[in-house]
């Protein structure tokens, strides 16, 4: 990996691991209502899965539903400057994507990415296809709906990740919902690893 992506990451941790003690001392309502404010990203270990399956698909063209500070983003970004491809990621708060872009920049893979700010569900129809890779990590109760967006546009072979599929554990019942509608399409080998917050792995088939 190249060093100025492995500075960065370093960043993102030490700035993950402060931040993470901070929200877990919230009180549970609390927390959720001040997510937003901090970094919680999906870590190295995630992080790790989510390049390695960017190249083992050869991946071309990557979308990732829900930039918040970039950290994901990082991983796919230098991933895809492997593959050849490019990512295109999806942000509802600007403030969240400056983050993410000066991130991307000092980490030289500004150029892997295509920063779309705005709400996801007005985003994703204006998207042409095919799609060959999607993370999907934004409010859970959004899985639904933007899975019945992007799904038409993948090919057979692509690979859907879904995070948070284990923890936070408010977010389980959104989760299971996001499982069982997947599944119920019967267009998806699937499964749930316990990696990180718990992911969602799905490869697009034939049927």
């Amino acid at each position: 990996m190249d060093s100025r992506v492995e500075a960065v990451l370093a960043e993102y941790h030490e700035r993950g691991t402060r931040e993470e003690r901070l929200f877990s001392e919230l009180p549970a309502e609390e927390a959720m209502r001040r997510r937003d404010e901090f970094l919680l990203c999906v870590g190295p270990d995630t992080g790790a899965l989510l390049g390695l399956l960017v190249k083992g698909c050869g991946a071309r063209t990557i979308l990732e539903i829900g930039t918040s500070y970039g950290y994901s983003t990082v991983w796919l970004a230098e991933a895809a400057r492997q593959t050849g491809g490019t990512v295109i990621t999806l942000e509802l708060d600007a403030r969240k994507v400056e983050y993410a872009r000066d991130a991307l920049r000092r980490a030289g893979l500004e150029s892997q990415v295509d920063f779309r700010v705005g709400d996801a569900l007005e985003l994703l129809p204006r998207m042409s296809g095919p799609v060959d890779f999607v993370l999907l990590d934004l409010w859970k109760d959004l899985y639904v709906p933007c899975f019945d967006l992007f799904h038409p546009k993948l090919p057979e072979g692509a690979i859907v990740v879904a995070d948070n599929m284990l923890e936070p554990e408010i977010a389980r019942p959104a989760a299971e919902k996001y499982r069982a509608h997947l599944r119920a399409t019967g267009r998806y080998d699937s499964v749930l690893l316990p990696v990180g917050s718990g992911v969602e792995v799905s490869r697009r088939i034939a049927r």
